[in-house]
């Protein structure tokens, strides 16, 4: 599995949505699923899946799933395809 697979496995099981309801320009509060419990359900997931400990200005900058590649990159987290 690529890392962008596991980062997007790890968006849908956090924010409990099925694959139709994902896509890659997927923002905060866009759905209802990714409010401020499904943030912090996915920032524990990615937390977890990546081995890394987000700091809370990183946690309050993750606006998107795009965003959030950016963000990893910090954490030397490398979202390929």
């Amino acid at each position: 599995m690529s890392s962008k697979e596991k980062y997007k496995e790890i968006f849908v099981k956090s924010l409990s949505i099925d694959n139709a309801k994902f896509h890659e320009k997927l923002k905060y509060n866009e759905i209802p699923e990714w409010d401020s419990i499904g943030h912090m359900t996915l920032m524990s997931g990615l937390e977890e899946g990546f081995n890394i400990s987000l700091e809370t200005d990183d946690i309050v900058d993750f606006s998107s799933f795009e965003k959030g590649i950016e963000i990893l990159q910090k954490y030397k987290v490398k979202i390929d395809e």
